[in-house]
């Protein structure tokens, strides 16, 4: 559970000045691309990364860099606290022992007290080394459930390491190369995990032009050549031959090279004898190079992170790959190791000594560094399960009930990407697929009447009895594509994990032995991958007594719930379904229209021809040099002028590299045979900027570098000029997005919808004549009245009717959906009190996917304009003069916690300072006002503010 440690400390990060990454993450918030799980592990991954400095965990941990609380906050003897007061990391280990689970029970209240009474019988430095299993280097684990998106968050990972790295160089905390692990045991898992890497967008988390400059830097490698020739060298092994090409390494940026552990893992036992057969002597580099070239090529690759899928696996093919990571970390060239599990728990209790004679035990991996619960996945990213138990011992007949269940239910489901849903029935064994379930299902869909060839797919390894079929594996690759007609997979020791088939919406295990028991829950969860994102979806788990018995436990133990908190049947979250609709047609609401910034960026050419050659004349490296001497300070204080021009970069270079380097810096805009043809001159500009020491060429420092490639460049680039172009352009829009809007909603939260259904359905009946405001005895009742005189009487029975009399003055669609209690709050004072009895009306404005009065805003930096998101307003007050709208008070309700968010307050200066001012002169009178409120208990307070604002607005 040290993830909550760190997720305590990463908020406190994110919300200090110190924070560099804020506007990222409302960047990455305001595209809505990425998962609310995979935002929250990108922010602790850059957390990591900059404010860490991507340093090991347990340095962090016993420098106590994760503290809250001192020992000054802790009761101790005297000899306690004057102990633990120099001892970060004894407080560190407080700390683990105080967190709380979801239940708010202590982890361990006998660590602590032992800590306390025992403070000098501790080695809290070793105790977080071996907490943190001995591993010196930066070895962070992400846990997130099947569902959540983890290869696209890898993508994510890649791209935001490599857009800090060509901002920093030199910054060792971002890695410039990366190795993706697939599965082990996946053999056709590398293809898909590279797919759906190159299929993501980095403008989902970075801003333009970065975003299509780290596409086009990107290399991609899937090393999945199944076997090598023999001796396995460099022109013989596909797979060493895709990573050679990179060479040399120095300059390497931007390789992504996707395999799994059986490629590095595996030795040959070839060893190089001479021709009387004597073994010759060897290098450790060159045993390891001649028992897997593969494994010793991408040890020498620089600055490389590596990326492991499916950590969770305690197997033997996990621990030999651990220990080629382990090798490779030596070699100094290993950025981070990143890991993904969806259970981050390991199979037994690793005993960890604290003191001599106390031991602690831990079930979770300790170096889990983020952490999102299976339970909240479901109904966000993951269908809601139905589990159903049978106590029956025939299997059969539970794969007989699952199966005509599921064809009651999903036998017509069809996804709007146009796959059908799909049943997968797990077999323990060939024999008990072929001869028992398969007559069985054949028989029951015969029965319900289709044809068992069209429907049934039966997909296995194959043995000598029962050889599988090539057309099989076709079938099962192309489940989750459009063309596939099968309903019902019938599966043997094949996808419990790693199989990415969202339109699966079921699954059946009815006996034991069907998937390995330490594997019920992956099994179980094959089918919760959800098909369209936002939309409710559900899908069916049958189990025998055994197994549903073995997810309970693998439940309790993985994710601390029970079985009765993931089945829908039994947890008491199901959704509800709400009417909707829409009343613009009643209302006779008119389209909204406004003035809107326009800013385009122009590149223009001047002249598109060029003398290369006297460009190349005119460089002169003399104006990229730096003053001759520098003043630096020594490990002892002490301060010494040191002649620059000795001074080179830390690597050597070759004029190869060199030339490389700026072939890819260009960005595709050059091409290494462009710069081969003036190879004289660049020589000689390359002798003038670099020194030989120890028979190698080194780039000095008294020369920028960057600077001289970049007017390399410019040399090919022909003249360009940047104009940016700013026009006010005219808008309409509505307030309904009619083809967003569906009738019904189903939500797990109905108390953020306003009104309730009652009303909403009184309202809707008196639109429609079903309700009539007043019946004629009532009318009768209140024309007697006035005749009497009673006015007052008359205006109260009035008031007692049936009619909603703010239905006339809001409520352009129904219900609203308020994400906020200020929101709602704000509404009801209004309608019954600010704009009551008035000409105005009030409609709801802030849910961004059904409206079309959008404003994108901008500020202003140095003269130019720069876009920094779409405004979507939360309420407008408006006036109709003649059936259009002529006035519009726009209306932003938001707490306190924004009153200094940044991102806020730039949107809200453009608002009042340029949109409004611009409207009101485009249309020649005050046609908008801009209102800001914050969030305040004061009823009076507020409608205070917003009267005056309208009286003063609305009467000018």
């Amino acid at each position: 559970m040290f993830y909550k440690l760190i997720e305590n400390k990463r908020n406190k990060w994110l919300n200090s000045k110190g924070c560099t990454i804020r506007e990222l993450i409302d960047y990455i918030t305001s595209k809505n691309q990425m998962r609310d799980a995979q935002i929250e592990a990108i922010k602790t991954y850059l957390f990591l990364k900059i404010a860490c400095e991507n340093r090991p965990l347990y340095e962090l941990f016993r420098e106590g860099y994760f503290n809250s609380i001192s020992a000054d906050d802790l009761e101790l003897t005297i000899q306690a606290r004057e102990i633990l007061n120099k001892n970060k990391a004894a407080i560190a280990l407080i700390e683990y022992s105080r967190i709380e689970d979801n239940k708010g029970n202590q982890l361990s209240k006998e660590l602590e007290n032992y800590i306390k009474d025992n403070p000098d019988k501790i080695d809290y430095n070793q105790v977080f080394f071996d907490l943190f299993y001995q591993v010196t280097y930066s070895d962070y684990l992400f846990s997130l459930p099947m569902g959540a998106g983890k290869t696209y968050l890898m993508a994510a990972f890649i791209y935001l390491d490599l857009y800090f790295a060509q901002n920093e160089p030199s910054n060792r905390a971002f890695a410039h190369n990366f190795i993706v692990f697939a599965p082990s045991g996946l053999k056709s898992s590398v293809v898909p995990s590279l797919k759906t890497i190159q299929q993501f967008n980095p403008e989902w988390i970075i801003p333009n032009p970065a975003a299509g400059e780290l596409k086009r830097l990107i290399n991609f490698e899937i090393l999945d050549s199944l076997k090598s020739q023999k001796k396995s060298n460099k022109t013989k092994n596909p797979n060493v031959q895709k990573i050679n090409q990179y060479q040399p390494f120095d300059s390497l940026m931007g390789l992504v090279a996707v395999t799994n552990a059986e490629k590095v893992i595996l030795d040959r036992v070839n060893v190089d004898t001479n021709f009387m057969g004597v073994v010759l002597e060897q290098t450790d580099d060159a045993r390891d190079k001649q028992a897997n070239e593969l494994r010793n090529l991408i040890g020498k690759i620089p600055n490389l992170a590596i990326y492991i899928d499916e950590v969770h696996h305690a197997v033997d093919d996990d621990i030999k790959l651990r220990r080629v990571v382990n090798k490779w970390t030596n070699g100094g060239n290993i950025n981070a190791v990143i890991g993904f599990s969806g259970t981050p728990y390991l199979e037994k209790p690793e005993p960890v000594n604290v003191a001599e004679r106390y031991t602690i035990k831990n079930i979770e991996l300790s170096n889990v560094v983020y952490y999102y619960p299976l339970i909240d996945g479901i109904n966000n990213f993951l269908k809601e399960p139905d589990v159903k138990i049978s106590n029956n011992t025939n299997s059969l007949e539970i794969v007989e009930n699952g199966v005509k269940d599921f064809m009651k239910n999903y036998s017509n489901k069809v996804y709007s990407n146009g796959t059908i849903a799909k049943l997968a029935i797990y077999c323990g064994n060939i024999e008990n697929l072929e001869e028992l379930v398969y007559p069985k299902v054949a028989s029951v869909v015969q029965e319900l009447g289709y044809n068992p060839n069209d429907i049934i797919l039966k997909y296995h390894r194959g043995n000598k009895s029962f050889p599988i079929l090539q057309e099989a594996e076709t079938e099962f690759n192309s489940l989750d594509t459009p063309v596939s007609k099968k309903k019902i997979i019938l599966l043997v020791q094949i996808g419990k994990e790693g199989w990415d088939c969202k339109s699966l919406t079921g699954v059946v295990l009815s006996q034991k032995g069907d998937c390995p028991t330490n594997m019920v829950l992956q099994t179980s969860c094959r089918c919760l991958r959800q098909v369209d994102k936002g939309t409710y979806e559900t899908a069916s788990i049958w189990l025998n007594k055994f197994n549903a018995d073995t997810l309970n436990k693998q439940l309790k133990n993985q994710q601390n719930i029970t079985l009765e908190d993931f089945s829908n049947r039994k947890s008491g979250m199901k959704l509800v379904d709400l009417s909707r609709y829409s009343r613009m047609g009643y209302l006779k609401l008119p389209t909204l229209d406004f003035y809107q910034l326009k800013v385009e960026h122009q590149t223009l050419v001047i002249d598109e021809k060029i003398d290369i050659q006297k460009r190349f004349e005119e460089i002169n490296t003399k104006e990229s040099q730096i003053i001759n001497t520098i003043i630096v300070q020594d490990f002892k204080g002490e301060i010494k002028v040191k002649d620059v021009e000795k001074v080179v970069h830390d690597e050597p270079i070759s004029f190869n590299q060199w030339v490389t380097l700026i072939v890819k810096e260009s960005f595709g805009t050059i091409s290494l045979s462009d710069l081969r043809k003036y190879e004289p001159i660049l020589s000689e500009i390359f002798a003038q900027i670099t020194t030989i020491k120890d028979n190698r060429t080194f780039l000095l420092k008294n020369y920028i570098q960057e600077q001289i490639r970049s007017r390399i460049r410019i040399v090919f680039s022909p003249k360009r000029n940047f104009e940016t172009k700013e026009e006010i352009i005219s808008q309409r829009a509505s307030l309904l997005k009619t083809e967003n809007f569906s009738s019904i909603v189903q939500t797990s939260n109905p108390e953020k919808y306003y009104p309730n259904q009652d009303l909403v359905k009184k309202i809707i009946g008196l639109d429609t004549g079903v309700l009539n405001p007043e019946d004629e005895k009532t009318i009768k009742a209140i024309e007697a009245l006035r005749l009497a005189g009673q006015d007052d009487m008359a205006d109260q029975l009035r008031k007692n009717t049936n009619d909603v009399p703010e239905r006339n003055m809001t409520y352009h669609y129904l219900p609203y959906r308020f994400d906020s209690r200020f929101e709602k709050d704000f509404m009801e004072a209004l309608k019954y009190k600010a704009i009551k009895d008035s000409d105005l009306e009030m409609y709801f404005n802030g849910d961004r996917g059904l409206t079309e009065f959008q404003i994108k805003c901008y500020k202003k930096h140095d003269k130019q304009w720069k876009y920094i998101g779409i405004y979507t307003p939360d309420f407008l007050i408006i006036k109709r003069k003649e059936g259009k709208i002529y006035q519009a008070v726009i209306v932003e309700t938001k707490g306190k916690i924004y009153a200094e968010d940044k991102a806020f307050i730039d949107r809200k200066n453009f608002m009042e300072s340029y949109f409004i001012e611009q409207n009101n002169a485009q249309f020649g009178y005050k046609r908008f006002e801009y209102l800001y409120l914050e969030d305040t208990t004061n009823e009076d307070k507020l409608l205070a503010t917003v009267t005056e604002t309208i009286n003063h607005f609305f009467e000018n």
